[in-house]
């Protein structure tokens, strides 16, 4: 499904991704793990349209989508969650997903005129569509609660539910699993293996939770210093002396002796 070919990003004499090639097959749960500093955000920037690559290339089924812009990624079925979840506030919980959806007709001050018929039945659709959003993530209890009065873990879930108001085909999510308790990180989990397994989603995550990774991720692929070190299950990157160097005596081998 994705194929990046190459990628560079630099800022100034900073090669934060530095010639990483890598693919995301359909269908997937891909994990994307390194240490600190080693280009994973800045590489889903790229990908994601957030930033421009300095050289290199991504492709989506067949087509060349370098460079193009987070809002036609969005409308291609490419779209991506943030370590730090995006909520409206304000809003309810409904309300925020009943934002996602684009080009719809109470957008148009005309249509609010003379298409409120329409207006009304789209909003009625948009309303069922969020409520079995809610309650697929089991939080339908939240619906009306304020996002901004939600917890990290519920708001990293409402930021997943977003990705399921329209035909996501991959879904980046950056760690996911950040700040959020073990509990509601299982239920985060579900959902990811729910969505893959029934809906068909492609995902890729970066995640620093090995556990979470493992139970989640096949392919797990590694980036240091911008490139992609290595690529296997999780038992086998657990293994690979490489990984472990990369981590400088914080990585892999210790996280096991400690656990």
């Amino acid at each position: 499904m994705i194929e990046v070919r190459d990628l560079h990003r630099h800022f100034g004499g900073f090669r934060a991704v530095d010639g990483a090639s890598l693919r995301i097959e359909t269908g997937s749960i891909t994990g994307l793990v390194g240490p600190n500093g080693a280009g994973k955000t800045t590489l889903f920037n790229v990908i994601a349209g957030a930033l421009p690559p300095t050289s290199g290339q991504v492709i989506m089924d067949g087509e060349d989508i370098t460079g193009l812009p987070p809002h036609e990624l969005f409308h291609k079925g490419l779209l991506r969650t943030f370590q730090i979840a995006h909520e409206f506030s304000s809003m309810t919980c409904r309300e925020n997903l009943m934002m996602v959806p684009g080009g719809q007709s109470g957008e148009s001050i005309w249509n609010a005129w003379i298409g409120r018929s329409r207006i009304a039945r789209e909003e009625a659709e948009l309303l069922k569509k969020a409520d079995d959003v809610l309650d697929f993530l089991t939080i339908s209890h939240l619906k009306d609660e304020r996002a901004g009065n939600l917890s990290g873990g519920q708001k990293k879930l409402l930021e997943l539910g977003r990705t399921m108001m329209v035909d996501a085909k991959i879904v980046f999510l950056d760690e996911v699993g950040a700040g959020v308790n073990r509990t509601l990180l299982n239920t985060i989990g579900d959902a990811i293996l729910r969505l893959n397994r029934e809906r068909g989603y492609t995902f890729c995550m970066i995640e620093h939770d090995m556990e979470f990774i493992g139970r989640l991720c096949d392919p797990v692929i590694v980036m240091a210093e911008g490139h992609v070190l290595a690529e296997g299950t999780i038992d086998e990157i657990k293994a690979n002396e490489q990984v472990i160097e990369a981590y400088l005596g914080t990585g892999l081998k210790n996280k096991e002796a400690v656990s």
